[in-house]
């Protein structure tokens, strides 16, 4: 299991609390991407792009090939895995919270059942 303080969690999720850089995750996800095409749906300048990008690369999410004069970015989705794993703990946490309450509104209603006559009055 992942420890909650991992140090190397931290830069993953700064990397994910931006929209931005979430969508671009995305992007890569279909495949390789230069840095103009990353930064084309956004409108912003490739400085701009570029600083999210090297957020992203500290992060471990990407990489980064520079292939002349252009920079071809590419998705590396392990440091992901450690998320995933911190975020099964919680996982499983809620879906036992959501357990023990799914069965005590049954058992509540199974009560109510018992406690009506055939017709639905009250005993």
């Amino acid at each position: 299991m992942v420890e909650s303080d991992a140090p190397q969690l931290d830069p993953v999720f700064h990397a994910l609390s931006d929209r931005t850089r979430r969508r671009m995750l995305r992007a890569l996800a279909d495949g390789d991407r230069t840095v103009g095409e990353l930064a084309d749906p956004f409108e912003m300048s490739l400085a701009a792009a570029s600083k999210h990008i090297k957020v992203l690369e500290q992060a471990g999410l990407i990489q980064r090939e520079v292939r002349g004069r252009v920079h071809v970015c590419r998705l590396d989705p392990g440091p992901l895995a450690s998320v995933q794993e911190w975020l099964a703990f919680y996982e499983r946490f809620w879906t036992g919270r959501l357990d023990v309450l799914d069965r005590l509104l049954r058992a509540t209603d199974a009560g109510k059942t018992k406690t009506r006559s055939p017709r639905g009055s009250e005993s």
